[in-house]
This record gives C-alpha cells, structure tokens and sequence, in this order.
C-alpha cells in the first residue's frame, strides 16, 4: 500500500509521520534539539546538525517502521520560518541559521528599511510592518557585519526550502514562506520586487516561486542513501510550520483561526481577502488565491519550558499542581515576554514580568500563572485581528499543550470554545496531506475525513469574570513597565 512521509523542523523539536492516503497514521516520531544564542538576541540553528540531522534521523526511524512492502508515494516537508540560512552557490551553508521573530538583531537595519521605504507603503504593498519577522533586515544585517560570509553568498534558504533542496537539488520558495520576506515580495503581485532584492541582497540568486503542494522533484540518488528514502519519489515544496499545522486542522476557510500550542504561540486567521494591520502580519495563505492574518507570541511553551528545567520537576507534576490553583493564581500576573515580544507589541526589548508574587505563592502558581500569561496574549492578538478586519468564527487548536489545562485556561480568558482536532501531532501531518495533494491522492477538503473534530473546549463563564478584571490589569502592565524593562534590555546586552 501507499505511504506518505511528513517531517517538520520546529524550534526545540522536530516531528515526523507516516500516513495513508486517507489520513490514518502509521507511524510518528520526534527529535529533540537544541537553538543556540550566542548573544542576547541571536537565535540560530545549524542546519546541517540540526535540520538535515533530525530529517535524516526521523526519515531512517519511520521507514524502518513502515509495514512490509509498503514505501513512500510522496514526502512533504515543513520548518520554523522565516529563517534566514545563507549558502554557497552549490547550497552549502555558510553560517548557522538566523531565525524567525524571535532573533532580534536586525533592530537597526529595520529603522532603516522602514524609512527607506516607508511603513505606510510597506504594509500595503507586503502586507506587515517591518519587524524582527522580516528577512530583508537580516539580510541586509548580514552583508553589513559578516560581509565575508555575504560576499561567497549566491543562495538562501528556509528550513523546509533547504530540505527541499537537499532532497532534490531544487532552489525554491512556496509563496506563502516568501511573503513573510517583507520587505521583498509583493503580496498582491505575488512575486519578488526585483529592484528591492538587488537593493538589499545584491549579487543573490532568488529561488523559483512555488505552490507549498507544487511537486519540485524527486529524491536523488545521494539523498536516498542518506535518508533510506527510495530514489525517484516526488517531493512537494512545502512551507512555514504554522501554516502546514494549520492545514492538518482544517483550518484553510475565511472565518478559521488557529491557535498553535508550542514553544511559541502562533495564530493564523483565513481571510476572504488581503487584511493588514501595523500590529500583525498580512501573508499569503497555503493554497492559491488564500490570505492570512498572522499573529504569533514570542514565548509560551518556552516559558513553562524554563518553569520545568527551574524547578526539576515534570510538566505532569506542574499541570497537576496548576489546576490545584484557583483561576487568577491567587493574584499572580504574568507578562510573558521572556524573550521580548512580537505580535501585537513588535517590542523586542520587552521582558518577562511575575507581578504580586508573595511567600504564598508556590512553583503552582507560577505554572498556573504562565499558562494564563499566555492566554491573555492570545486575547489581545485576538482582539488585534478582530479590530483588523479578521474574521474569527471558528477556534482549532493544535499542538503538544491542545489536550491539557492550557486549552481550558485559554477558553475561559478569551470567552471563545475551542474545537479539538483527532490528530494535533502538528505540521509534520500536514505535510504528508500536501504531499497527497502533490501526489494526486487527495484533494483541498479531504482533510476533514483526514482530520475531523472529537471535542470542544467550552469556556466557563465563572472563571470568564474573574480573568476580565485579571486581563485589564494584563494591558496596563507592560505600559507601566516598558521603560524599566527597556533600561533593563540595554543592561542584557551590555552585559554579555
């Protein structure tokens, strides 16, 4: 029988599926690693030790599991993005990978692009604001302070491209992925703005513009002894994790939100048509002639995450304990920028805040307070798309926290039910469903056979009316305390 491959490179983790052409699961396994920062505001990926390790990893360990006489008819492939992975004109990289929003070290290069090309223009033409998101500032912060590694640069690369590329040998980027290259593609052109690339990259090769589903090759003979991978089967471009976790939910029609529970929190909201804001990011959708609101969080999983390795005990444990804990965490407030903050604030410099905190208070309370720290962030993203022009009908969640006291927590601050997909193994089964669809195994609306609903997370009015006064608190706090967390980011850096 026919067998699917999906893998997906993920911040702290990367994941991989086998499935049929129907939607069923054969197999799936995971990979952790590890993100280096090498300075406050770095945040990098070795794509040969982490990207192309764990693809070759979870590849060898999937299809060892594969039922007897069963192979791949097509292989998907998704990544953190936008990254940004400078290579030779051979594809070989050049440096580690700088990340998506959460690297924040082109703050200057972003001052300049906006006023070289205007915010105003910029948004309407792109679709988001020039942020810590963008590509063109880490571009051009590339060429400026390593201008060796730029000069022997012809190529670059997202996670799920360079797969793509180290798979096949094609040099391609799905539409969506490039148009988060603000300030670089034009949203309604649905093409790179030439005169801005040599601008800002001069002397680069752009990559081909493709469909995430678009078949781009077949796997060469080097890439299958590598993988295990049989040479000869087709690879589909692929695209952002986000997005192709947001395919695995269904979540392709205007109206659709999708909340992703992972190390960070990320939402993506269908469109009829293009909606900007100057608080969030426009983009492309993942199938043609689609648009998207974006918004994304920059920690979440990342701060229960440091809660776990600072107290030494198990998330099973935290969990239990937090949901000891009445809504409000006994007057404990989070602000959850430990890592600054992106969506709606674009404010690299904020930082993580435990107000009220007391002698009372124990390590369940700090979890509880996280988990609802967060929750008031998804709020105010939700209320930055609705007040965009969004259209916010219909909550999926997704992710490793879909299934726990988070989800619930989530509901009762937002007031908004929550649906529970059968799978939310995350974008690596998204994948494989682009992969069907590149095979011709599937159509668009299959994946509601693949992928259908098994229960919804009702928010309970009670703990509603203790979170609004909690919520109102949540905005006037990082105002108050944005000067102090500023001072206190310019210390960071002058201190390492």
């Amino acid at each position: 029988m026919t067998l699917l491959l999906g893998i997906d490179i993920g911040t702290s983790g990367s994941k991989g599926v086998l499935t049929r052409p129907d939607g069923e699961l054969v197999a799936q396994a995971v990979r952790d690693h590890r993100t280096s920062s090498p300075r406050p505001g770095w945040v990098e990926h070795d794509a040969e030790a982490v990207w192309w390790q764990d693809f070759r990893e979870l590849s060898g360990e999937l299809l060892a599991r594969a039922p007897h006489g069963e192979r791949p008819a097509a292989v998907g492939v998704s990544g953190i993005g936008p990254c940004l992975l400078p290579a030779d004109a051979s594809g070989t990289p050049l440096r580690p990978a700088v990340l998506y929003g959460v690297d924040t070290r082109a703050g200057q290069e972003i001052a300049e692009q906006t006023a070289r090309y205007g915010a105003e223009e910029v948004l309407s033409r792109c679709g988001s604001p020039l942020t810590s998101q963008a590509i063109g500032p880490k571009l051009a912060w590339l060429r400026r302070h390593e201008p060796d590694v730029y000069a022997r640069t012809r190529r670059w690369f997202m996670a799920s491209s360079y797969l793509a590329h180290r798979l096949t040998g094609a040099y391609v980027l799905d539409h969506h992925s490039a148009s988060q290259c603000t300030p670089l593609y034009d949203l309604r052109e649905q093409a790179w703005i030439g005169d801005r690339c040599e601008e800002i990259a001069p002397g680069l090769q752009w990559p081909r513009l493709v469909q995430p589903a678009e078949v781009v090759g077949i796997v060469t003979a080097g890439a299958a002894a590598r993988t295990g991978l049989p040479e000869g089967v087709p690879v589909v471009a692929g695209t952002v994790d986000a997005w192709a976790e947001a395919t695995a939910v269904g979540v392709r029609s205007p109206g659709d939100v999708m909340l992703m529970y992972g190390t960070t929190m990320f939402l993506v909201n269908v469109t009829a048509d293009l909606v900007s804001s100057p608080r969030l990011w426009g983009t492309a959708g993942a199938f043609p002639g689609t648009y998207c609101l974006a918004a994304g969080m920059a920690t979440s999983g990342a701060v229960t995450g440091w809660l776990r390795d600072l107290t030494g005990v198990s998330y099973e444990t935290l969990t239990a304990e937090a949901a000891e804990v009445p809504p409000g965490a006994q007057g404990l407030l989070m602000l959850p920028y430990f890592a600054g903050e992106r969506t709606p604030l674009f404010d690299p410099d904020a930082r993580g805040l435990l107000h009220g905190l007391t002698l009372r208070h124990q390590r369940g309370h700090l979890y509880r307070a996280a988990l609802e720290g967060t929750a008031f962030g998804v709020r105010h993203n939700l209320a930055a798309m609705a007040e965009a022009g969004g259209d916010l009908r219909r909550l999926v969640a997704v992710g490793g926290g879909a299934r726990t006291l988070w989800t619930r927590i989530v509901s009762d601050v937002t007031g908004r039910p929550q649906e529970l997909p059968r799978h939310t193994i995350g974008a690596a089964y998204g994948d494989t469903f682009f992969a069907a669809l590149g095979a011709g195994l599937a159509g668009p609306d299959d994946i509601d056979d693949w992928n259908p609903t098994v229960a919804v997370v009702e928010p309970d009015p009670e703990a509603g009316a203790v979170y609004e006064e909690l919520y109102r608190l949540y905005l006037d706090l990082y105002p108050a305390t944005r000067e102090a967390a500023h001072t206190l980011a310019a210390r960071q850096r002058a201190d390492s």
